[in-house]
């Protein structure tokens, strides 16, 4: 259910709600929260509630660090795991200055304005998502270890699978917090687990990753266990895998889909940086099942972008899978760049080049030499951001800057 204000403090007042957590994140799209009593409530809504921002990543210095949360009715949600009596709901926020000026390193209202950008030109764009981690055991003093919780592989079954327990309760913890996942599974690699989204608005999407995340690591904690949704948390095994399953639509029907994935492929480049943030993330590219080379194609999974084959949906609706991005990506600016791209394609009628229908995995050097690599590091992804035109238009200086000096 979506919440109106003056719902949420009647809400807040009715079920023994005693504490609100207003939960937002860093430009790395890690969350933080501060949690308020339900008498700051009504003042949260009407001015924001102040934070010191000068121990946050991006947010800048001691100078200017006062800054206003103020949080999103329509993202309220009880955290399952805390008590019945006395309970704890969460509110996604986003920031401003305290004059009431647009926090630039925000990168949830980065993702608005993109949204409110698209729906300006008549487009309506829909994300849904793929999220890898694994599972590893802890050791007698709680500390994490390298061990897996399993060594089972991709769709095993219990016993071998013993993280099926572990998805089940994160499942339901999200299913009680108005997220209904679309599916889950073990994934390749022992230990490691996957859970599916359906598409939805990309803000909604977006909030619904970082709930994900949060909810995942809270369960495993409490199993006694460690979730890692780094890139690469088994050298020699496969890496953790955010993919991105975008579609668009219109107010007049057309084939909208090609020209969003050419823009796409044409600023992926540009973009890599903000979606494999880590220097891990390029270990992870170009293997099991990662993506190397900037490709489309039709179902075929060796691919960076991939068209699922339809499953009873109008050609208007289907999707591209981004293969690229891993689990550490802010999903706000993720989504947001996508779009931003997308929305060029289309104003360009940009040309999606020949689909690569081979296994670039299996291919020779002389059929790979055709193909532009993704970047290969960190470097070289910075170099690449540093340099875009399509960045310095679209992303706040302040932001950009952050990933590209650390």
């Amino acid at each position: 259910m979506s919440y109106t204000a003056s719902e949420t403090l009647q809400y807040v007042a009715e079920e023994d709600v005693k504490f609100i957590r207003l939960a937002f994140v860093d430009i790395f799209g890690r969350q933080k929260n501060i949690s308020i009593m339900p008498g700051e409530l009504e003042r949260a809504f009407n001015i924001g509630i102040p934070i010191d921002a000068s121990a946050i990543a991006g947010f800048g210095g001691v100078v200017r660090s006062d800054l206003l949360l103020h949080p999103d009715p329509s993202t309220l949600a009880i955290l399952p795991w805390r008590p019945e009596h006395g309970r704890v709901v969460r509110m996604f926020c986003t920031i401003t200055y305290p004059d009431g000026r647009e926090f630039q390193p925000d990168t949830r209202s980065f993702l608005i304005k993109a949204v409110e950008l698209a729906k300006s030109e008549g487009y309506s764009f829909y994300i849904g998502s793929e999220t890898e981690f694994y599972l590893f055991n802890r050791d007698d003093s709680g500390k994490p270890t390298s061990e897996p919780y399993d060594t089972a592989g991709y769709m095993d079954i219990a016993p071998a699978d013993k993280g099926e327990n572990v998805r089940r309760e994160i499942c339901l913890d999200l299913e009680r917090m108005g997220i209904i996942p679309e599916s889950s599974h073990h994934a390749e690699g022992p230990g490691q687990n996957e859970i599916d989204f359906k598409r939805s608005d990309p803000l909604t999407a977006a909030d619904d990753a970082v709930t994900f995340r949060s909810v995942v690591s809270t369960i495993a904690a409490r199993n006694g266990l460690c979730a890692d949704f780094s890139p690469k948390p088994i050298k020699n095994g496969p890496g953790n895998a955010f993919r991105i399953k975008i579609s668009v639509a219109h107010n007049e029907r057309g084939e909208l889909l090609p020209k969003v994935i050419a823009g796409i492929l044409r600023r992926i480049p540009d973009m890599t940086l903000f979606l494999n943030t880590a220097d891990e993330s390029y270990l992870r590219l170009g293997s099991h099942k990662a993506p190397k080379y900037i490709t489309w194609s039709s179902e075929n999974r060796s691919q960076l972008i991939r068209i699922p084959a339809p499953v009873g949906e109008s050609q208007d609706l289907r999707e591209a899978e981004l293969r690229s991005p891993d689990s550490l990506a802010n999903p706000y600016l993720a989504f947001a760049l996508l779009i931003l791209a997308g929305l060029e394609g289309l104003k360009d009628n940009a040309e999606l080049p020949l689909p690569a229908d081979i296994d670039l995995y299996s291919a020779d050097e002389a059929v790979l030499s055709g193909y532009k690599a993704l970047p290969r590091d960190l470097e070289e992804a910075v170099r690449a951001a540093r340099g875009s035109e399509f960045i310095k238009k679209y992303l706040p200086e302040q932001l950009s800057e952050s990933y590209c000096v650390r």
